[in-house]
């Protein structure tokens, strides 16, 4: 129950928006560069980057020019940085063999990354998606996505991933007792300090498809993933999943996506008091920067509100393609 307040005329709410300085006095809640990571798709070759048509703006970029990458997203203060491959069709496989190659684009980018760039964290997707010809993010048998057999070749994944230097793993894939068996793993391996950021409220959401786009997945995929990510309808299983992760390991949870699902990222922040960080997805990028360069909206100020809104719903940070643009905003003042 709120207090009781003076009413009109003496409370007047309006005063304290009258100007700038007594707005910015009054702020609840502020959005600043260390709430930052930003996702950045990596493809063979050297020298190259070429953009992605359904995500403008947002390129794909040989692992040279990640580095590059790299070092403007420190100078510019974000934390850390996520890297997605985009994998030549030849490389994948019914058995995704690829994703655990010390020498695939995700880990010969972490290690170019650590050799040249300091004070910043790599962050990795742990999925076979990438490498699967079937598009899934687990082994698909029979037309079923079988969950054990899966993990495993994710545990393989996760160690190539630590072995190449990065800081936080991102399994984004679903299974079932995957965390458990990354965290257990990793410990065996001597990779206790690795942190694991869990994927652990995924949804089967329709906002995904510029991403599978930008790692050359939508062509491969068959069927859905609804019978391994979540149903946009619940909410309580998103508790039950978190609590989960955590148990087994998890240092950080994600909510995936970002702007149709604040409610689910309140309620984990306020259930587990863990760091909580959600994705900014690709749909929801596109459609921001789509209206705003077809002059429907002010695409400035919808970037900023949109990640305001992450912060004001109890995230402890956000993966969003804006990171860079949102980071220099904030550094101009």
């Amino acid at each position: 129950m709120l207090p009781t307040q003076a009413s009109f005329p003496a409370a007047r709410p309006r005063r304290l928006r009258r100007t700038a300085p007594l707005r910015a006095l009054v702020r609840e809640t502020t959005l600043t560069v260390d709430d930052l990571i930003w996702p950045v798709f990596v493809r063979d070759g050297v020298g190259l980057r070429e953009e992605v048509p359904s995500m403008p703006g947002v390129e794909r970029r040989s692992v040279d020019l990640i580095v590059e990458a790299a070092a403007e997203a420190a100078d510019l203060g974000i934390p850390a940085i996520c890297l997605f491959p985009y994998t030549d069709p030849a490389f994948k496989t019914e058995r995704c063999e690829e994703a655990w190659n010390p020498e695939n684009l995700s880990n010969r980018a972490i290690r170019a990354i650590k050799a040249e760039v300091t004070g910043i964290a790599v962050m990795t997707d742990i999925a076979l998606d990438p490498y699967n010809i079937n598009g899934h993010d687990g082994y698909v048998v029979d037309g079923e996505i079988v969950n054990d057999e899966t993990v495993e070749a994710l545990v393989k994944m996760a160690l190539a991933q630590a072995e190449a230097g990065a800081d936080i793993l991102g399994p984004s894939d679903m299974m079932d007792g995957r965390i458990g068996a990354i965290r257990t793993a990793l410990e065996a391996a001597g990779k206790k300090d690795v942190t694991i950021m869990s994927y652990a409220a995924k949804y089967a959401s329709a906002f995904y498809g510029p991403f599978r786009d930008a790692v050359g997945a939508s062509g491969a995929l068959k069927g859905d993933k609804k019978t391994y990510q979540m149903n946009p309808a619940n909410s309580d299983e998103a508790i039950r999943l978190v609590a989960r992760d955590l148990a087994e390991g998890a240092d950080m949870v994600m909510v995936k996506p970002g702007l149709p699902y604040l409610d689910i990222c309140t309620r984990v922040k306020e259930t587990f008091g863990a760091p909580t960080f959600a994705y900014q997805v690709s749909g929801e990028y596109a459609m921001i920067e789509a209206a705003a360069r077809n002059g429907w909206i002010d695409g400035e100020a919808a970037m900023l509100e949109s990640l305001t809104a992450f912060k004001r719903a109890g995230c402890d940070g956000i993966l969003t393609y804006f990171a860079p643009r949102v980071a220099g905003r904030l550094q101009a003042g």
